[in-house]
C-alpha cells in the first residue's frame, strides 16, 4: 500500500484539531484590554498546543518521506498517535480555562507523554517494515531529542502538583527543543 492516503488522513486530522482549538478561543464582549486579562491561560495554552501540533505535523511529514510501503502495523501505530493528538484540544481547553491548575496541567503533560511514546512506536513500526539499515533508522540513531523529551514530560507532570506554571515552562522547553530544525531525515534522504 502507498503512503499517500496515510499522509492525507493524518494531515486532515491535525488540521481539524487545530481548528477545534481555535474555536475554543472565546471573544470577550468588552472592547478594553482589561477584557483580555482573564483569557491569558486560554491563549497561552492555545499557543503551546498549536506549536506542538505543528511540530508533530512537520516531523510526521518528514518521517513519512522515508516510507516506501505502508503495513497494517504502520496504519495502527499512526492511528494510535492520532488518538493521543486528538486529546490535545480537550486538555488544552481544560488547562487554559483553569489557568494552569495542578491536575489539568498534569493531565496535559500525560497526553504529551503518551503522544511522544506513540510517535516512537510509529517510528519503530516504520523501521521494522522498511528493514535493516532503513533510511529512518539511519536518521534517528542517537535521537537525543526523542530520548530527553519523555523525561522532561515526566518532570513536568510531577512539577504540576508543586508549581503548575513551572510545569508549563517545562512543556514549553520541550517545544522549543523541537522547534530547532532537525535536518537528520533530510540529510539521510539526500545521501540516498
Amino acid at each position: 500500500m502507498g503512503k499517500g492516503r496515510l499522509e492525507a488522513f493524518s494531515d486532515g486530522v491535525i488540521a481539524i484539531l487545530i481548528t477545534i482549538m481555535v474555536l475554543e478561543l472565546k471573544v470577550p464582549h468588552d472592547t478594553t484590554l482589561a477584557a483580555l486579562g482573564p483569557l491569558w491561560g486560554v491563549f497561552l495554552s492555545y499557543v503551546l498546543s498549536f506549536v506542538y501540533l505543528g511540530i508533530y505535523w512537520n516531523n510526521h511529514h518528514h518521517m513519512l518521506h522515508t516510507v516506501r510501503h505502508v503495513t497494517g502495523a504502520i496504519l495502527w501505530a499512526n492511528l494510535h498517535l492520532l488518538f493521543w493528538l486528538s486529546l490535545v484540544p480537550f486538555v488544552t481547553a481544560w488547562m487554559g480555562e483553569n489557568h494552569f491548575a495542578a491536575l489539568p496541567t498534569a493531565v496535559y503533560g500525560v497526553v504529551l507523554l503518551l503522544a511522544a511514546m506513540s510517535y516512537w512506536i510509529l517510528q519503530r513500526c516504520i523501521i521494522r517494515a522498511q528493514g535493516p539499515g532503513s533510511l529512518l533508522q539511519r536518521a534517528v540513531q542517537g535521537d537525543w531529542k526523542g530520548n530527553v523529551s519523555p523525561l522532561l514530560y515526566v518532570v513536568g507532570i510531577g512539577l504540576s502538583f508543586v508549581s503548575p506554571l513551572a510545569a508549563g515552562l517545562v512543556y514549553a522547553l520541550v517545544a522549543v527543543i523541537w522547534l530547532v530544525p532537525d535536518r537528520r531525515i533530510e540529510r539521510v534522504l539526500h545521501e540516498g
